[in-house]
């Protein structure tokens, strides 16, 4: 590894590790109030573990607030199909994606960093092995650029589909490229700055206008 790209890496890990226990310290009665939250109106698990990669041969279980009735026969991403299964607890988080705050767990261990492409399911990396061979180059993250940026067309995409299959050949066909598109222009921009850049893009869009 380069001398630049080692001290980006380092510099980015250190802001991960301090963000991550400051927002802990600093969250925690909302963490405990939320997860409070989940149990009472919706009732267990509180949490929602998923395998995602952060790698292309190496998983992880990402942590998350429960916003859906479980299903055992769930599998790939989250299209209209699923919409009927959103509790009304999990209609608000996702609303302030609040949903992803144990995610700061992921961050301390290691598994992801705050900005990075989004971790894919292990399905999707089989899939289009030669593609994420690239984007899983960088540390996968809680925001970045192609959240940011393509967001609110995937949900506007996947929103009609009403069975799986559905779902699955839309998000393949017109997410996974695009998506991967914006990762990799973030790779080449990667930078301690960047990332602060794409940290408040992320926290100030979130803020309600209304």
């Amino acid at each position: 590894m380069r001398r630049g790209a080692l001290r980006v890496t380092l510099s980015k890990r250190l802001l991960d590790l301090g963000l991550a226990l400051l927002l802990l310290v600093v969250g925690m009665p909302l963490l405990l109030g939320l997860a409070g939250l989940i149990l009472l109106r919706d009732g267990r698990p509180v949490l929602y573990l998923s395998e995602r990669m952060t790698t292309p041969q190496r998983g992880f279980l990402l942590w998350k607030f429960r916003t859906m009735r479980p299903d055992g026969a769930d599998r790939g991403v989250s299209g209209g199909d699923k919409a009927d299964r959103i509790t009304r607890t999990g209609h608000f988080l996702r609303r302030y994606r609040l949903d992803e705050l144990p995610q700061l767990w992921n961050i301390l261990r290691g598994d992801i960093s705050f900005v990075g492409p989004r971790p894919p399911l292990r399905r999707y990396v089989e899939m289009f092995p030669e593609l994420y061979a690239q984007v899983l180059r960088q540390r996968p993250g809680v925001t970045g650029l192609a959240t940011l940026a393509f967001h609110r067309t995937e949900e506007r995409l996947l929103a009609p589909c009403r069975n799986a299959d559905q779902t699955e050949a839309v998000y393949c066909r017109r997410c996974v490229p695009r998506k991967a598109r914006l990762d990799l222009i973030y790779a080449r921009r990667r930078s301690l700055c960047y990332d602060l850049r794409l940290i408040a893009a992320t926290v100030i869009r979130r803020i309600p206008l209304n």
